[in-house]
């Protein structure tokens, strides 16, 4: 499957997506945090395992390093823009692991309080996502991925795919994690 939103990361500019999809166990859990910047500070061994790093590799990287090009931006300013203001955001993510294999989530991200109630990172748990939800999400990400690549610049691609979700969950009369929950 191959979206092609386009979108290479810089440590992974020269891997090849493969094509095949990992699949993790019902009753495991995918948990990583991070700091404020996004960086990995924690990752655990089922993480780990499906990610296809090593923790000394991947403590300190950015989480975008397993970001897979068809995950639209759209989604991920979505969800920056949720935990940045202190809530919660559930969302499907296709992520790619380090050898170019493609796995998918549903992730629930939340930001980290310290004792003075500001945010200091964020953590995230991911669950294997229901395969019917995630077929009704390929087409979407695939249409936002389009909508993106109609801009050549990434900032305004992204603003309008950002735009087609804000429409779409405007007409639906719910909020994003609602949509995520109606699949």
């Amino acid at each position: 499957m191959a979206i092609a939103c386009g979108v290479y990361l810089m440590k992974q500019d020269n891997l090849s997506l493969t094509g095949v999809e990992r699949h993790f166990d019902e009753h495991e859990i995918i948990v990583s945090k991070t700091d404020l910047k996004g960086r990995i500070t924690y990752a655990n061994d089922t993480f780990l395992r499906v990610a296809g790093y090593r923790e000394r590799d991947i403590l300190g990287q950015p989480h975008s390093i397993i970001r897979h090009p068809d995950m639209p931006r759209s989604v991920f300013a979505l969800l920056w823009q949720t935990i940045e203001a202190g809530r919660e955001i559930f969302a499907y993510v296709i992520n790619r692991s380090a050898n170019g294999d493609h796995y998918w989530v549903l992730a629930n991200v939340t930001p980290s309080f310290g004792p003075d109630g500001k945010i200091i990172g964020y953590h995230s748990n991911r669950r294997v996502p229901r395969r019917d939800a995630v077929e009704k999400v390929i087409p979407l990400y695939k249409a936002l991925c389009e909508e993106e690549a109609k801009e050549a610049n990434r900032k305004e691609g992204m603003a309008r795919g950002i735009k087609m979700v804000t429409d779409l969950l405007n007409d639906a009369g719910m909020d994003y994690d609602q949509f995520v929950f109606s699949l």
